[in-house]
């Protein structure tokens, strides 16, 4: 199979749950949108809009009722869990919360994928080869100091840096960041924005931002995706973006430029 200009796309997908009083919510409704290899596209929208739904159809977690799902060239919507592992191994989700394993050190973090991938080779790691990478890995997020702190004593800032660092140990095709600078206060929000940039520019990997930031949106995002009420209320650069006399779009702008929405 040649490899194909994007990454990922979505074709005409929409994705509906069941309520508790049994009624049925749509929440993406006929949602189309690519992501060019080497490309950054960052998801925007409000809470409960399907970004995060967005996500998980994207690594196989959901399916969708109709449309289709295409990663790497191949259509992953009938996929079974087997076929899902292997496109799943070529991402890389760095989670809100940073999901680290608590008892290891911030250096043994960031090898675990290292062994991972040697004992599935059937190798034995080689350990001079995971101390060097991860020391590199460390300095790239400028947590080197840290090699030996465990997650538990790092801010949440710094855990989704280590989390960061991780993700790039697995050398993924594509990079999905969920939410990055929720829940830290703005200095932190720039420095994880500033994290993001510099990865992007060194590494060039195809990557996926699902934030409510605008700022960090228009920082590293190639183009953007604007999510309203379950449908694509936006999908351009951000000089379009910019220009967008969309009400939705306009109202988003507005209201993430006012002070008290930060």
């Amino acid at each position: 199979m040649g490899e194909t200009p994007n990454y990922i796309e979505f074709h005409e997908v929409s994705k509906s749950f069941w309520l508790p009083d049994g009624g049925l919510q749509r929440v993406l409704d006929d949602v189309s949108f690519f992501v060019p290899r080497g490309e950054t596209v960052a998801i925007l929208g409000r809470s409960g809009v399907g970004k995060s739904v967005t996500l998980k159809h994207i690594v196989g977690f959901l399916k969708p009722d109709q449309g289709r799902v295409l990663v790497d060239g191949r259509d992953i919507t009938g996929f079974d869990e087997e076929q899902l592992t292997d496109v799943r191994r070529r991402m890389a989700l760095v989670f809100q919360s940073g999901a680290l394993f608590d008892s290891l050190t911030v250096a043994e973090n960031v090898a675990f994928p290292l062994r991972e991938r040697a004992h599935l080779e059937g190798r034995e790691p080689d350990e001079d080869e995971i101390e060097r990478r991860v020391a590199e890995l460390l300095a790239t997020v400028e947590l080197d100091d840290y090699a030996d702190s465990m997650p538990a004593d790092l801010s949440t800032g710094m855990k989704r840096a280590v989390a960061i660092a991780r993700a790039l140990a697995a050398e993924p095709d594509c990079i999905l960041y969920d939410e990055p600078t929720t829940m830290v206060d703005p200095l932190m929000a720039a420095t994880v924005t500033g994290l993001i940039l510099r990865l992007k520019e060194k590494f060039r990997k195809t990557a996926i931002v699902v934030t409510h930031d605008v700022r960090l949106a228009e920082r590293v995002a190639d183009r953007l995706v604007m999510l309203h009420q379950g449908r694509v209320a936006f999908f351009g650069t951000p000089a379009e973006w910019q220009a967008s006399p969309e009400p939705e779009v306009e109202s988003f702008r507005t209201l993430d430029a006012m002070p008290s929405a930060r």
